[in-house]
């Protein structure tokens, strides 16, 4: 039997390497093989760092008599959903017709075309807790391709034809003040007055709504105090790793008690964002885990670290992390999934780089620019490890996460080579008024008929559709023209869907308010990047601030950034100007000046 998973890029695939199963990797010649061989297709999706894919691993992929039944009657493909994201939210939204329990491993049953005809999430080995074994549904299913051809195919085809056809699109105007006004009670009345944070168990950070909340609260007492309660609460509680810094996925309990220990690096490059505004040392911690743990030799940031870990020879989950610093230093530590992916570096980025200039962290922001150099130049790709590049294509969530990291990468440095890739990523993503990926989506989705429109639902992260609004939000407050419309139109077509469910487009409702608010930009030239005027413009909220040499500031303004247009030092001094919607008051040269015209804007 070959084995088509040693060389995989993904650690999850090649983690699967050994197995008995006959595994293909995601791609075309699954597809051929099953409709050779006229079978089934099991589609088995999962990610490194997921504990119970590991445990079905163990329990049934590795077992050697299921797997002589799964290779007799099925074709077998091993997805990486981080790998390919888009592969997994089109099975994912598939699995819903069948199961309101979603989650990984997902397990899909799909005919040789891709379609899916059942599906569900982890199987155990034996019948446990009204769920069936996994060799009772492989039977189950095996028996209905063989004897009820005709009802699993119209199934299959019922259900991609559903999930496909195109559908109107609702546009609704762009919310303003008492639009939001409204958001943040919704938000305030879902929030856990006792134990902090939103709902019940599981609870989750939702960092994309923190974040939109902290945006607020620069002009609502009431967003304020509820970000607020909700960072104390976190980062008193287990979500935080006290030890070597930096946060777990989710708490399976409502008081935050039981983390499923997975680190992961979306988390924590937002949450990074976030605390660098609130709490100078969390933030300091969620770097040192950033920089310490996940950052890589190649300047690249891994995707995640495991749950699970070895601990005095037992395998166990959260064992680790249980452990003092001391204890800790006596084990090895659970495992990196190794993959950079583009747009979760991209978070990091832009995390890291804004975070350093505002705490004074040239270290971190170094750190971002070694990650930028790797994932930011040159041919963008989803994702790699080392030197060996993922056939998957890029997603729109890796043109909109990096663009918007360099942006603040080329802010925090004044650099301006960061802005002008931004703007060639978000150039390319531009289509007939929106955003798309370049090339088109996954080739085999599309043979196959199974490409889903953008979806603009956030969970952990924002989507790729709010990351590119916001994204090119941002370069036109830096002066390039053309690209507003854009924005304003895709968000129109989420507004009314987001202003409905808040909790669920965070990052969308932050980029609407930022068009709702007015567009302060500090821009100070200065050859001491490091003076007092030049920490006012890494404060600056609310806007964009900025410090940058003659030189840089001549630059960015030959490179089209018409916000530099005309920023000289006066007198040959440090100079600031504050503007307002590029219309910018006379510069003042003096940093008590500058405070003094601060403090008159509020």
């Amino acid at each position: 039997m070959p084995n088509r998973l040693g060389s995989a890029v993904s650690p999850y695939l090649r983690s699967h390497a050994d197995n008995p199963v006959d595994w293909y990797p995601w791609g075309p010649e699954a597809f051929a093989e099953a409709v050779r061989r006229d079978l089934p297709v099991l589609i088995s999706i999962g990610y490194s760092t997921c504990y119970w894919c590991h445990v079905m691993a163990r329990e049934s992929f590795s077992d050697a008599n299921l797997a002589t039944q799964l290779n007799a009657n099925f074709v077998s493909i091993k997805v990486d959903r981080e790998e390919y994201p888009d592969v997994d939210a089109s099975y994912l939204a598939a699995a819903s017709a069948f199961t309101d329990q979603l989650g990984w491993p997902l397990t899909v049953f799909a005919t040789p075309t891709g379609r899916a005809f059942y599906a569900g999430t982890y199987y155990p080995p034996t019948p446990s807790n009204g769920l069936p074994s996994f060799r009772e549904v492989l039977d189950a299913m095996a028996d209905a391709w063989r004897d009820q051809r005709a009802n699993v195919e119209d199934t299959a085809g019922r259900l991609a034809a559903a999930l496909t056809s195109e559908r109107a699109t609702e546009r609704g105007a762009l919310p303003g003040a008492a639009e939001f006004e409204k958001v943040v009670g919704e938000l305030l009345d879902y929030e856990d007055t006792e134990f902090g944070g939103f709902g019940g168990a599981p609870k989750f950070p939702v960092a994309p709504v923190v974040d939109f909340l902290q945006g607020r609260a620069l002009i609502d007492p009431r967003a304020e105090g509820l970000v607020r309660r909700m960072i104390e609460a976190m980062e008193n509680s287990p979500l935080r790793d006290a030890v070597e810094g930096g946060f777990f996925r989710y708490s399976t309990l409502r008081n935050w008690g039981e983390p499923h220990y997975e680190r992961m690096l979306y988390d924590n490059a937002q949450l990074l964002r976030i605390y660098s505004r609130a709490s100078d040392r969390t933030a300091e911690e969620i770097a040192s885990f950033l920089l310490n743990t996940l950052r890589l030799s190649d300047g690249g940031f891994a995707s995640a670290q495991d749950s699970e870990s070895i601990v005095d020879g037992t395998r166990v989950e959260g064992g680790y992390y249980h452990l003092d610093a001391e204890a800790r230093a006596l084990q090895t530590p659970p495992g990196l999934d190794e993959k950079v992916l583009a747009g979760w570096n991209g978070l990091a980025i832009g995390a890291l780089a804004s975070a350093g200039a505002r705490l004074d962290r040239p270290d971190w922001i170094a750190a971002a620019t070694a990650a930028a150099e790797l994932v930011g130049t040159g041919e963008l790709v989803r994702a790699r490890v080392g030197n060996r590049i993922s056939s998957a294509r890029p997603t729109l969530e890796d043109y909109g996460m990096l663009s918007e990291g360099l942006i603040d990468l080329a802010l925090a440095t004044g650099e301006v080579r960061f802005a002008v890739r931004a703007r060639e990523l978000v150039a390319e993503a531009l289509v007939d008024g929106g955003f798309a990926v370049p090339g088109g989506a996954d080739p085999v989705l599309t043979t196959n008929g199974l490409v889903l429109e953008n979806d603009p639902s956030e969970g952990a992260y924002p989507s790729g559709l709010s990351v590119m609004a916001r994204a090119a939000i941002r370069l036109d407050q830096l002066g390039v023209t053309g690209l507003l419309d854009t924005a304003i139109g895709v968000l129109e077509t989420i507004a009314p869907v987001a202003l409905s469910r808040p909790i669920s487009f965070g990052s969308a409702l932050g980029a609407m308010s930022m068009l709702s608010m007015p567009l302060r930009q500090l821009v100070v030239v200065t050859t001491d990047r490091d003076s007092r005027m030049a920490r006012d413009a890494k404060l600056w909220q609310g806007g964009v601030g900025i410090a940058v040499t003659p030189i840089q500031a001549e630059t960015f303004a030959a490179a089209g950034f018409e916000l530099f247009d005309g920023r000289v030092q006066v007198d040959g001094g440090e100079t600031a100007y504050l503007c307002e919607n590029f219309v910018c008051q006379l510069p003042v040269t003096t940093a008590a000046a500058l405070e003094d015209l601060l403090s008159q804007r509020g």
